[in-house]
């Protein structure tokens, strides 16, 4: 069977879902790393080769027609059997081997991963994991570049842009030096006090950072940071020297506060400082197959801690 003259490439046609996924032409080209030119130059060859509007262009952005629209409509299945053709070529070539391809926040991959991915292996073990460890805000990037089938994160607020699922709580403390004032304060610390002393903070990004961030711009302008680090363990050297207080989350100072070589600082609203485990995906490919089984495991096992 041939293809009917006029059959659009794929390419094209997926841009111009991006557009109606994203709102705007330029938009769907940052999507797709191309120039917002380019981008319309595709549409235009696409509009040229269906005799079709597809898009009203104007002085304040671009919109789909009618049209466009309902070729969007008839595009979708034909992208998703594409992607569906490719993966399953791809499952050909790697031997029929299923891989996950992971990224996780550095707190979620050092206290939590290992234990998802043991249950997973013990239901799958013919799964072939691959994990890549970043910050939040880099581990969204790397669900938006396709370069990562799930990720796993924490802050205060869902993606707008993905799909996500909430797993469960983590508490955030503060803790100090044995040697540092705070650490014999006998009155609880208020949050307002917090924001107007020096952190030490993690960097731009840092999950941690956002939900602390958060919080505290709730009582004014938080005070500049202490010092920017770039690691939960450069972060932990530097509040044993008492440098400064740190916000941590309770998993990663468990064994510092256990040891002696921190001091959690009670604070009159302890429940303030709390933030959100969450699984992320791209809504165009819902979670499926060991994705959503790792999904499911990593909620159940928060739903028990």
């Amino acid at each position: 069977m041939t293809l009917p003259p006029g059959t659009p490439d794929l390419d094209v046609l997926d841009l111009l879902v991006s557009v109606a996924e994203l709102g705007s032409l330029g938009a769907a080209a940052r999507r797709h790393g191309i120039s917002q030119p380019a981008a319309s130059m595709r549409i235009s060859a696409l509009e040229r080769r269906l005799h079709l509007r597809l898009l009203d262009r104007g002085p304040t952005g671009s919109a789909l027609t009618e049209a466009g629209r309902a070729v969007v409509d008839h595009a979708r299945p034909v992208l998703e059997a594409a992607r569906s053709f490719g993966v399953a070529v791809a499952a050909l070539r790697a031997g029929a081997v299923p891989r996950l391809r992971i990224a996780a926040s550095k707190t979620i991959a050092d206290h939590r991963i290992p234990q998802w991915l043991q249950a997973l292996r013990n239901v799958h073990p013919e799964v072939a994991v691959a994990l890549e460890v970043a910050n939040s805000s880099q581990v969204l990037e790397l669900v938006r570049r396709e370069a990562a089938d799930i990720g796993f994160v924490e802050g205060p607020h869902p993606p707008a842009d993905l799909g996500s699922r909430v797993l469960g709580a983590d508490e955030l403390v503060v803790v100090v030096a044995p040697t540092h004032p705070w650490a014999r304060r006998r009155r609880a610390m208020s949050l307002r006090e917090l924001a107007a002393t020096p952190l030490l903070w993690r960097e731009a990004g840092s999950g941690t950072r956002d939900a602390v961030w958060e919080v505290l711009s709730g009582y004014g302008e938080p005070a500049r940071p202490a010092a920017e680090l770039g690691s939960a363990a450069t972060i932990i050297a530097a509040a044993r020297t008492a440098l400064a207080p740190a916000v941590l989350s309770r998993l990663i100072a468990a064994p510092e506060l256990e040891s002696g070589t921190l001091v959690e600082v009670p604070l009159a609203d302890s429940t303030a400082l709390t933030r959100r485990f969450r699984a992320i995906w791209r809504p165009r490919f819902p979670l499926a197959g060991a994705a959503k089984l790792l999904a499911d495991i990593a909620e159940r096992a928060e739903s028990f801690d």
